[in-house]
């Protein structure tokens, strides 16, 4: 990319190409060639535009923002489907929480990037297909591959989300890594929201006590419900119509986690050999440690896609090497114990989804590891590093379709 650019100076049009194919590309190689290019006007120009800082808070059109209440509305309207019908809630929310959200935020993200209709009539297609099936899924309370299905569900909604994200480009690997950026942005400002709304509805319930009125069976199935359905909508419409809110943000995130989170592990690690815990046996600590390991593992891929903007602090780069490392071994343990019980007691639906779950895992983990190893030589290389998490989404996609759509048949839904 940097020597397109600098073979491209004086031609306005293929510079802009190259920026529009790949825009996170272009400014990283950009910011690396800024030093010696800066005499040059064109340079000189791009760097105002990559670089210009945006103060004020950005509203979006009115037609966006006409749009984000819409389908706010209709998340709400999802979200109080219990009460409009008289389902059980018990039934409906443990299989139907994810169509709150993430259909309505693929609707934005197909809307605002104008999806051909055959694209769109996939996301639609796939969506209905997913809810129809999740709810004609017998309605046993004791079976394991219907509580898997519903566990894997927002999993794979998640990644129609990021098809829709990625538009035109799904193939894309720097879109797919945009994509893993923007759900950290998201987190953060949707972290903040919360607390706020938190906060607001805490002194609103209040302050009628205080008159003596009791409005909080009314208010949270009324207002509570609907805010936290429209939150993450909200929280998207903000992070795209106005990156700077949290792009500095972000990277301080990661940037403190990081050290916490191995020195956390490297603690947990000598605490479970003095207390002789027992991962083999003990069937909720082995849950708790592969919760952990999933935990640990968004953190590290978080870091990486916030990282990679910074790719030049070597520090950074043994700290991310040091965390996967940890997290290789931890992985290791996790893999060992459900091998173990396998080999013990057989296989059950949620031993073979969880052994799944970690060879998948173990697998990019050891690819993260490796080339985080060579970035820590090369600090260009911290792009491969991103690359192989990208490239990685889609087999986490296709192991969700088995967990939701093949086990039942496999397992016989029990």
């Amino acid at each position: 990319m940097k020597e397109e650019i600098r073979n491209n100076l004086d031609n306005p049009k293929q510079l802009e190409k190259l920026y529009r194919d790949n825009k996170t590309g272009f400014k990283k190689a950009f910011d690396m060639l800024y030093l010696e290019i800066q005499d040059n006007t064109s340079a000189q120009i791009w760097y105002e535009r990559l670089n210009f800082e945006q103060k004020e808070i950005t509203w979006g059109t009115k037609n966006e923002v006409i749009f984000i209440i819409a389908i706010s509305f209709v998340a709400g309207l999802i979200a109080k489907i219990p009460d409009f019908t008289g389902i059980d809630p018990e039934y409906f929310y443990p299989r139907n929480i994810a169509f709150v959200v993430f259909p309505m935020m693929a609707t934005y993200f197909a809307w605002k990037q104008k999806l051909q209709i055959k694209k769109l009539l996939v996301i639609v297609f796939v969506i209905l297909v997913s809810a129809i099936y999740i709810n004609l899924l017998p309605n046993n309370d004791q079976s394991d591959t219907l509580i898997l299905a519903c566990i894997h569900l927002p999993l794979f909604l998640w990644t129609v989300l990021g098809y829709s994200f990625t538009g035109d480009k799904f193939k894309s690997l720097q879109k797919r890594v945009d994509f893993l950026r923007f759900n950290g942005d998201l987190i953060v400002i949707s972290t903040v929201m919360l607390i706020a709304g938190a906060i607001l509805s805490g002194v609103t319930i209040g302050l009628f006590e205080l008159i003596n009125l009791e409005i909080i069976e009314f208010y949270m199935p009324n207002v509570a419900v609907w805010g936290l359905a429209a939150l993450p909508i909200i929280g998207t419409f903000l992070v795209q119509t106005n990156p700077h809110l949290v792009k500095n943000v972000s990277p301080v995130v990661a940037k403190v986690f990081t050290p916490l989170v191995l020195l956390m592990l490297i603690v947990y690690l000598i605490a479970i050999i003095y207390t002789g815990k027992d991962p083999y046996n003990d069937r909720e600590f082995l849950l708790i440690f592969n919760l952990l390991l999933i935990g640990v593992m968004a953190i590290i891929f978080f870091s990486i896609a916030e990282g990679s903007k910074d790719s030049g602090n070597k520090i950074s780069n043994l700290l991310l090497f040091l965390l996967s490392v940890v997290t290789v071994i931890i992985n290791g343990i996790a893999l060992s114990a459900i091998i173990f019980r396998i080999s013990e007691w057989g296989i059950t639906p949620n031993r073979l989804a969880v052994l799944g779950g970690n060879v998948l895992i173990l697998t990019n983990l050891m690819m993260v590891t490796y080339r985080l190893f060579k970035s820590l030589k090369n600090t260009d290389k911290l792009t491969t590093v991103e690359n192989s998490i990208a490239s990685f989404l889609p087999i986490y996609s296709v192991w969700t379709l088995a967990v939701i759509f093949l086990f039942p048949l496999l397992f016989n839904f029990n």
